[in-house]
């Protein structure tokens, strides 16, 4: 473990499990993450046209809320001592909608080491659900994480 509790490759139990803390997705999310991405498509912005596609109102970005996936995973309780996100497999299973509070269960299914002695590769499987315990967003995460640099063998 770093000094700062960062948990290093070595100190990552093969089933390690946590919850992160939740967040409130608010309209101001919604229409920064639009700002911010370019995507302005109507489902996101306007309540009527949600609406005529049986919504009860505007529903945030499917990316939104992978980006809030990782936002709460790094601010958890659980921290890893990653170097670098190497990739996801992402799927979306519901809608998150404007005052949906969400939060993310997060799961160690595999680890394995590289040729490098000083990191692994550490997969996480995520669940992103909302307030009322439903699945809205699901998948994994493959992170670099670092390890402890073995000691120099003694003469």
């Amino acid at each position: 473990m770093l000094d700062d509790d960062r948990l290093l490759y070595d100190d990552i139990a093969d089933d390690l499990a946590w919850e992160t803390p939740g967040i409130t997705v608010t309209e101001s999310h919604i229409f920064a993450f639009a700002g911010l991405s370019g995507d302005f498509y109507e489902i996101h912005v306007d309540d009527d046209y949600a609406r005529a596609l049986g919504y009860p109102g505007r529903v945030a970005h499917g990316l939104l809320g992978l980006a809030l996936a990782d936002g709460l995973k790094n601010r958890s309780r659980v921290r890893l001592a990653a170097i670098v996100s190497l990739g996801w497999r992402w799927r979306f299973a519901g809608p998150i909608m404007v005052n949906d509070r969400v939060q993310a269960r997060i799961k160690v299914i595999g680890k394995r080491t590289t040729r490098h002695a000083d990191r692994g590769i550490v997969t996480l499987d995520l669940t992103l659900f909302n307030q009322k315990g439903e699945v809205i967003q699901a998948g994994e995460n493959d992170l670099m994480v670092h390890r402890a640099i073995p000691a120099a063998s003694a003469p």
